[in-house]
């Protein structure tokens, strides 16, 4: 396995494991929130064997929150990983007190020390600030969750206490807050900082929203200071392992063999400043496939990056909202599966058979298609038309999705598609 060296000399595999949609009993991942979660109890056994498979091909690198997979991610972690050495992990989890009332000084502390006995450890390898640079208001955020109760300077003490070894943070958005994080970097010394970065959003996020960061300028503004750069969506919410076959068809020109998903994470790599990408593998095979494939990794040549370049390209032109089903919109207040409903508009769209034009030989076979698979993906009473528009899941979203907006748009076309 490739590694790659932190601002304290740290050995870290340069694939990381997202311990975010971990594996369930009856097959499924344990991401987010979901009705009749009770019934999807997460596979420790399985989790132990895929930490154990990790740790034995020198994958090192383990990513958690106090919020994933229902709350439970943290103790499961904990519990595969303590059964084995101390020294030969590394553990990054995050101070999450995105909910206002978790964010007094008391709960954020209460939080951090929840962390480290639900991961059976006395010290946290790698923390960070969860998610900054989101909200209505992204800078008033900022200083609620971490300055104005005091929680990042106690943070900064417990790093001289060594109970945590690096300090850094998530970012999703606002600019403003990113500037702040950059100036500020003489004052707190990040020892690392996560973004996303992947072939699509490292020269076009701005595009696809004028508030997002490309991955290139954040990844520069990070070598600048010195920072080491963790990745997170190398495959967009797993939107870059399956997409219509034009955009595959430039990938596999290069390499029959390789995978979509395989491209992805190379690039996502692929810079020297990158300490290590996170994946969330909720599969053995996804854990193996990754595993070889940085067991070395192999550099990216020009042709190569300039043929992802292309296919970023025609990805765009698809047109697919950009929602990497990180489940941070849920529980919608009044019911609506928003990851189903986004999801089941953007394979329509991905695979060129979105039934919007009437006069299209293939129309009738694609509506009677999609309204089934609508249908079997979303709940009558969850699906889009439902939305009355209140705005919440907005303010939580990393990709900054006008989800009202698009549950609108979808609503009205599931219903003129019902009427045709």
């Amino acid at each position: 396995m490739t590694v790659r060296e932190g601002v304290h000399g740290e050995k870290v595999s340069v694939l990381g494991f997202g311990m975010m949609r971990l594996p369930t009993v009856d097959g499924g991942h344990a991401n987010g929130w979901v009705p009749g979660a009770s019934s999807r109890a997460i596979d420790q056994e399985m989790v132990n064997a895929q930490i154990d498979y990790s740790l034995a091909h020198g994958l090192n690198y383990f990513d958690t929150s106090p919020v994933y997979c229902r709350g439970e991610s943290e103790t499961v972690t904990g519990i595969a990983l303590s059964r084995h050495p101390r020294s030969s992990y590394f553990i990054a989890t995050k101070m999450s007190n995105m909910n206002p009332s978790l964010r007094t000084s008391e709960k954020s502390r209460e939080m951090f020390e929840n962390s480290l006995k639900a991961l059976r450890t006395d010290y946290i390898d790698f923390y960070l600030l969860h998610s900054v640079g989101g909200g209505k208001d992204p800078k008033a955020e900022f200083a609620s969750r971490f300055l104005d109760n005091g929680i990042l300077d106690w943070l900064v003490e417990q790093r001289k206490a060594g109970r945590i070894r690096n300090l850094g943070f998530s970012f999703h958005g606002s600019p403003i807050v990113w500037n702040w994080l950059m100036d500020n970097h003489g004052k707190y010394h990040w020892d690392f900082a996560q973004i996303q970065l992947n072939y699509v959003d490292w020269r076009h996020a701005a595009a696809v929203n004028a508030r997002n960061l490309n991955g290139e300028y954040a990844y520069g503004e990070l070598v600048k200071r010195g920072i080491p750069a963790v990745i997170m969506e190398p495959l967009l919410g797993g939107r870059l392992a399956k997409f219509n076959h034009a955009l595959s068809g430039k990938l596999l020109s290069l390499d029959p063999e390789a995978s979509l998903a395989s491209w992805a994470l190379r690039f996502a790599a692929n810079p020297p400043n990158v300490l290590t990408v996170l994946s969330g593998m909720t599969y053995m095979e996804h854990l193996e496939e990754n595993v070889a494939l940085c067991s070395p990794l192999k550099s990216l040549s020009k042709h190569e990056l300039d043929t992802l370049e292309e296919a970023a390209q025609a990805y765009l032109a698809d047109k697919t909202i950009p929602c990497n089903s990180c489940d941070y919109c849920m529980p919608c207040p009044y019911g609506l599966d928003i990851p189903g409903v986004l999801n089941t508009w953007n394979a329509a769209v991905a695979e060129k058979r979105l039934p919007d034009d009437s006069d299209d030989p293939g129309f009738a076979a694609n509506r009677r298609r999609f309204l089934v698979e609508y249908s079997r993906a979303v709940p009558p009473l969850r699906e889009a038309e439902r939305c009355i528009g209140c705005g919440r899941c907005i303010l939580h979203c990393p990709q900054r999705i006008d989800i009202s907006s698009e549950m609108r748009r979808i609503g009205d076309f599931v219903e003129r598609l019902r009427n045709s």
